[in-house]
């Protein structure tokens, strides 16, 4: 028997890794290069900061995450703005652990109050959790 606690934190980990995947793969396209000899200083000894990236994912990570968003299938395709809303708060950062669509900017983008958003993510969740039992 699982939780709805333990649900959230499903969907948020198949959020943090659908967002960790890569967003290519190798390409035979040939790399422009840098013809120029001389480089300033800080291109010359690396002092450019890198661009943080989370680690690709596993298997085991993608099993889980295939797992976890079958689950918003369970929502039925009427309450299809509960499962949007399911959906979109499952995306969470990989490497910061913020979600990408807090409560207030999903109230935005669906024309509704942010407390209602929670109210509605709360049924979808319900919803999962009343399915999983069955």
């Amino acid at each position: 028997m699982i939780t709805e606690g333990e649900i959230i934190a499903r969907l948020e980990e198949a959020g943090a890794t659908v967002l960790a995947m890569p967003g290519r793969g190798y390409s035979t396209g040939l790399r422009t290069t840098r013809l120029e000899v001389v480089h300033t200083a800080l291109d010359a000894y690396g002092w450019q900061t890198p661009r943080l990236r989370a680690p690709a994912p596993d298997a085991a990570a993608m099993g889980r995450m295939d797992e976890a968003f079958s689950w918003l299938a369970f929502i039925p395709e009427g309450k299809y703005v509960i499962r949007r809303i399911v959906g979109a708060r499952a995306l969470v950062h990989p490497l910061t652990g913020r979600h990408l669509y807090p409560w207030r900017r999903l109230g935005e983008m669906l024309g509704a109050d942010h407390k209602s958003i929670q109210r509605w993510h709360g049924q979808g969740i319900g919803i999962i959790a009343a399915r999983r039992l069955k």
